[in-house]
């Protein structure tokens, strides 16, 4: 019996890489392409909107979707600036209540169980783009980056764990920012402003986080927000935390200066 894969694509390069390895797995593949998403190649692409959830309901049932994944950029900012909802979305809102990710996934969860569909875990579909601990750039932290990015990891994980953010800009042992709704970009950029030259980046993931919903990552941008802003060290969760097109991001990391490390944050 064939197997149909219900592909949530938002933005980024990711879609088309989670597409293609479903492919490659024997999923039929239906992509629900939201604003951001291209070059995903499935065997059916559904034009989708955030604040219309009813045509999407309506397609996984077409189509027989068995299970389903999320693949790519879904910005909160998205969700509050919903003003014109289809009755599907408005009733699945007011179910969730507070915008937060746990919240947002109990509700996508309790819809799709009761329609027959998984939701599935993320990593299987990510290929080689989880790494573990290891130092990917050719620059490796000194004992005082080290101690920068233990704060970091330290402080990341309490703003992860309480569902503030997953990514914080520290200098000496000053917290500059913590990612809050603006993402991971914008926090490095306001971050290494504050702070200036020399930050450390820190990304990890929240201890209880549900990867069927999304897998952190950093990618290009992160390194080039980074690099703008005079860091010298990136430091993300091993295992945990997605490096989305590794090539590019190392070598930015390389001609930046910048010591890029994956770190087992527990043990």
């Amino acid at each position: 019996m064939e197997r149909s894969l219900g592909l949530m694509c938002g933005a980024g390069v990711l879609p088309a890489r989670m597409a293609a390895e479903a492919r490659r797995q024997g999923w039929r593949v239906v992509a629900f392409a939201f604003p951001g998403a291209d070059g995903i190649e499935a065997d059916r692409v559904v034009t989708s909107r955030i604040e219309a959830i009813g045509p999407i309901l309506a397609a996984l049932a077409e189509e027989k979707v068995t299970a389903v994944a999320f693949a790519g950029k879904f910005w909160m900012r998205d969700l509050l600036g919903v003003t014109e909802p289809d009755a599907d979305h408005a009733r699945l809102a007011a179910r969730a209540g507070a915008l937060v990710d746990a919240d947002i996934t109990r509700v996508i969860v309790e819809t799709l169980e009761g329609l027959g569909i998984e939701l599935l875990d993320q990593r299987p579909l990510l290929g080689d783009w989880l790494g573990g601990a290891r130092c990917w750039s050719a620059r490796a932290p000194d004992e005082a980056a080290w101690a920068e990015v233990r704060r970091g990891l330290a402080v990341a994980r309490l703003a992860a764990d309480a569902s503030v953010g997953q990514t914080v800009v520290v200098r000496r042992g000053v917290v500059g920012a913590v990612e809050a709704v603006e993402g991971t970009t914008e926090a490095i950029r306001r971050g290494t402003a504050l702070v200036g030259p020399g930050a450390t980046v820190v990304k990890v993931a929240a201890r209880a986080h549900d990867f069927r919903f999304d897998t952190p990552a950093i990618g290009p941008d992160t390194i080039t927000a980074a690099a703008e802003g005079g860091a010298v060290t990136v430091a993300i969760e091993a295992g945990r935390v997605l490096i989305v097109d590794r090539e590019t991001v190392v070598a930015g990391a390389d001609a930046a200066g910048i010591a890029l490390v994956s770190v087992a944050v527990d043990g």
